[in-house]
């Protein structure tokens, strides 16, 4: 997937446990485990929204495309 989801690395830079996160955007560990994974196939903007807000961030800092390095 040319999306990949850098949330471990913000909650890493800002030194916020994931269950601090899911309960204050109100989602489960497992649904932000998912996420931080990579292994869901959309977000919501006002999850996105609340993410970005509890780390005072960008949704760019959080999502990153990268081209496909493949031939072509």
């Amino acid at each position: 997937m040319a999306i990949t989801v850098r949330l471990d690395v913000m909650l890493a830079l800002r030194k916020v446990r994931s269950k601090e996160l899911a309960t204050y955007v109100g989602i489960t560990e497992s649904n932000l485990s998912l996420l931080k994974s990579g292994k869901v196939r959309g977000i919501r903007f006002e999850t996105l929204e609340k993410i970005c807000e509890y780390l005072d961030c960008q949704p760019g800092d959080i999502l990153v495309w990268e081209k496909d390095a493949g031939p072509g």
